[in-house]
């Protein structure tokens, strides 16, 4: 994890190759033979695997908080970055159900989640004693016009109490994730935040795939038995890789997205770097389902929406660039 300013957009491009192929291909599998809940267990799974390998391979487990436990040296979260893990394996969750509802569209969906995380993002910075800008209260007017006008009859006709639920759920765990980063790992010390990271990440897939299982084999009613389906069904081959690919570009998406998030700048900067590069990700990944496998393209509010999320980003971060939190 570099310290250079130009990092970060090295990073936000990163999570912008991840996520179109992700939202696409969950977009497209779940429109088909499978539920949303039942893309849950492969992909988590697949997702936890992801990030080990990915962690060893950088070396990155040296830098955790360790404990000798029967003589062995282990790498152990805190307090603060198992709840952190618990949060972040909430957003895996949620942004993958999120584009599994027939009938809402990619775009609606991240207005409401990228939109809301916009209007946080300076409100968390003011509970951490970090200097908001007037710019941006000006983006989070934006972002609040940007939601209500992207909020076409069309993109948001099928939009379900549980597809509420899960925004809302979205949300509260990134308030809780953000304001932890704040007042624990965005400094200038650069170990700080890799320990941070690799904490919150070792946490966050296994903690998912546990509550996944648990309520796939010991839970009733629809939703255990569709994540049941999940982990036991056999399904054909493409359709295997496809889940495992969902996977490994959502963990991507959370390496990525996590070390943007833990640059040291203020969240108003970070966030809109962060959601820049998802709403323009779900954008590209409609299109590509509209042109490739016939389904229904944008609105033009929808498209308006998404181009006033962009407008509320360049309010926020053409101000911040430059700006580099005191030590």
């Amino acid at each position: 994890m570099g310290s250079s300013d130009r990092t970060i957009w090295l990073y936000a491009f990163g999570y912008f190759a991840c996520y179109v192929p992700y939202a696409a291909m969950t977009k497209a599998l779940s429109n088909g033979s499978m539920t949303g809940i039942e893309i849950l267990p492969i992909t988590a799974v697949t997702s936890c695997l992801g990030m080990f390998v990915f962690l060893f391979s950088k070396g990155w487990f040296k830098d955790a908080s360790h404990r000798r436990i029967a003589g062995i040296d282990v790498a152990v979260p805190t307090r603060w970055t198992f709840l952190s893990g618990l949060c972040t394996a909430s957003v895996v969750a949620t942004t993958t159900l999120a584009y599994t509802f027939v009938g809402v569209s990619i775009v609606f969906m991240m207005l409401l989640m990228r939109g809301g995380l916009l209007i946080i993002a300076p409100l968390v910075d003011a509970a951490s004693k970090r200097a908001v800008r007037t710019v941006s209260w000006v983006a989070l007017g934006i972002s609040l016009f940007a939601v209500w006008i992207g909020s076409s009859h069309r993109g948001a006709v099928h939009f379900t109490v549980l597809a509420g639920v899960n925004v809302v759920v979205y949300l509260l765990a990134y308030v809780v994730r953000l304001r932890f980063m704040s007042k624990l790992a965005k400094a200038d010390d650069p170990a700080l935040s890799r320990r941070y990271f690799v904490e919150e990440q070792m946490v966050a897939t296994p903690a998912l795939c546990v509550m996944l299982a648990v309520f796939a084999f010991a839970g009733r009613g629809p939703v255990a038995e569709a994540l049941h389906r999940g982990f036991v069904v056999v399904r054909p081959l493409p359709t295997m890789l496809a889940l495992f690919a969902i996977g490994l570009f959502s963990q991507g998406t959370g390496i990525f997205g996590g070390l943007i998030l833990l640059d040291k700048r203020e969240n108003s900067f970070c966030v809109p770097v962060n959601r820049a590069s998802s709403v323009l990700a779900g954008a590209v990944s409609s299109l590509i389902l509209a042109l490739a496998f016939g389904a229904p393209m944008l609105g033009a509010r929808e498209w308006v929406g998404a181009a006033l999320i962009i407008v509320a980003i360049s309010v926020l971060a053409l101000p911040a660039a430059p700006r580099r939190v005191p030590a």
